[in-house]
């Protein structure tokens, strides 16, 4: 894609939240020229252990938007994380707005709806979205437009949204220190992964790109901004024109050392529903735990 559907000149507010417990920044994200915004990859808090959800980090952005007097439209889902949980639907019934997400998802819901043993009452068409994107797509948040790319590789459905000079990764792409995310989760492909960073880097230089995650390599602060520019310069698994040869080796090996995200499981099951927590037969919200599944 060349000719890109969105006036890039337009720079949005962006506002980050940053959640420790799970090492993942979400965005308030405000159209400058009106009270419009949208939030990207939003928390819901977790105590596994002990089988507790509470809302710290989604109240935080509720204050946020209301104190500001925004009005949400949008709240987007840039893949199913695996490491966190989504509060979109609690954000919703405080603040309105829609849900969406990649196309993709009805691909992650057949994958895992077999791995979690889902009935037929757990749907696999992407219904608990308000909507689907596909690559290419534009939406539009108050005078923004903004436009969706599809970029697989770390889960079928990932994709990347660009709001004028801001583009959000999800887990495409980490800080330049940081790398790429793994790929060997079901779906995944490091060769995929690969054309979807340099999908991204395609774009303008000083196009402005925001992290859904950063673990503070070598003890630096958190970060979760960088540059088309500075990836394509100072990224150590891609910048420097590595090739996808050698980013297909060291990703694959990379990628048999890694532990599975501690949250995995309840994060997958809820994600793949739209931030939604499954029930049992009796109506109470209930996880499951597959075994030797993953």
């Amino acid at each position: 894609m060349t000719n890109y559907p969105v006036d890039m000149t337009v720079q949005p507010e962006v506002t980050a939240f940053f959640d420790p417990a799970t090492w993942t920044i979400s965005y308030v994200v405000k159209d400058p020229n009106s009270t419009s915004c949208a939030i990207v990859d939003s928390v819901m808090d977790i105590d596994y252990a002990a089988g507790r959800i509470t809302y710290k980090h989604a109240d935080e952005i509720i204050a946020f938007i209301q104190e500001r007097g925004l009005t949400l439209e949008w709240q987007i889902e840039t893949h199913v994380h695996a490491d966190h949980l989504s509060a979109a639907p609690y954000i919703q019934q405080k603040l309105g707005g829609k849900i969406g997400i990649g196309e993709n998802i009805k691909i992650v819901q057949e994958t895992f709806g077999k791995v979690f043993n889902e009935g037929t009452e757990f749907q696999r068409d992407g219904s608990q979205f308000d909507a689907l994107f596909k690559e290419g797509d534009t939406y539009t948040v108050g005078t923004m437009t903004v436009f969706a790319m599809h970029t697989p590789g770390h889960t079928p459905a990932c994709m990347v949204h660009v709001f004028g000079n801001a583009a959000f990764v999800g887990d495409t792409l980490f800080m330049p220190d940081g790398g790429s995310a793994r790929a060997d989760f079901p779906g995944g492909d490091a060769g995929v992964l690969f054309d979807s960073i340099q999908k991204v880097l395609s774009l303008p230089d000083d196009m402005r790109l925001f992290m859904c995650h950063d673990y503070g390599p070598n003890g630096r602060d958190i970060q979760w901004e960088t540059t088309v520019g500075d990836e394509k310069k100072h990224n150590i698994h891609v910048g420097k024109g590595k090739s996808r040869e050698d980013f297909i080796k060291f990703r694959t090996e990379r990628d048999a050392q890694l532990d599975m995200p501690r949250l995995i499981i309840p994060s997958l099951q809820v994600n793949m529903r739209a931030g939604e927590i499954p029930r049992d037969k009796d109506g109470n919200p209930m996880l499951k735990v597959p075994v030797n599944g993953l």
